[in-house]
């Protein structure tokens, strides 16, 4: 098995890019099979994005949104993407790693928990939700699609910056949720490239683990 991961800093970047970017390395791993699987990390400009599904009552109504939206072919409801959040895209074949959806989702749950554990914040999960979280505050949000077995969107987390824009949608669909971020659970504002640096060497070094994580029940389209 191939288990080579290629990580990617890309900067502050347009959505319609990235989503570009994921597009080409999707069909350029479906021609060839042993080609590395890849995690790309980012920022966003401001933007709205949400699962293809006929209940989109978390925008709120899109009209009022400052920042524009985007349906993607992902499960969840509504999130925000924007300044102070690293996204990472990872685009894996799973057929390398079991075929299993919720097994891939736990764990980027738990590179995220560990993520965090570097910075001295302790996260969690919360049973039937999909995402990390600290007490009652969401701080970093999953949302996956799968072509041929290959993976394409991944995880946001909140570093620093603006939380404001998601008090404009219902955040994965939740109407009670409060969004956090590490500047405002420790008072730091890191360097997005440093959290950036180390979530791809905890994701290059912790891949094999995906291999022998425990599946399970949580559900897999929300965010």
């Amino acid at each position: 098995m191939n288990s080579q991961l290629r990580t990617r800093w890309l900067g502050r970047i347009s959505f319609p890019i990235a989503l570009a970017l994921q597009e080409r390395i999707l069909q350029e791993k479906r021609i060839d099979s042993t080609a590395s699987d890849e995690l790309l990390l980012l920022e966003h400009d401001p933007v709205y994005t949400i699962g293809r599904t006929p209940d989109q009552s978390s925008l709120r109504g899109a009209k009022h949104l400052p920042h524009p939206v985007f349906e993607i072919n992902r499960g969840g409801q509504a999130t925000y993407h924007g300044p102070g959040q690293l996204v990472g895209y990872f685009l894996l074949d799973l057929r390398r790693y079991g075929q299993d959806l919720h097994r891939y989702l736990r764990w980027v749950e738990t590179l995220l928990i560990e993520l965090l554990a570097h910075y001295e914040i302790q996260a969690t999960t919360r049973e039937g939700l999909t995402g990390v979280w600290i007490g009652n505050r969401k701080i970093g949000s999953i949302g996956v699609g799968v072509r041929h077995w290959i993976t394409m969107h991944g995880f946001a987390l909140n570093v620093c910056g603006d939380l404001s824009p998601f008090s404009s949608i219902a955040p994965c669909g939740l109407t009670d949720v409060t969004m956090t971020s590490m500047e405002s659970e420790t008072g730091v504002a890191n360097q997005m490239e440093h959290v950036a640096r180390k979530t791809a060497e905890l994701a290059q070094g912790g891949l094999r683990l995906l291999q022998n994580a425990m599946p399970s029940t949580a559900p897999l389209a929300v965010l």
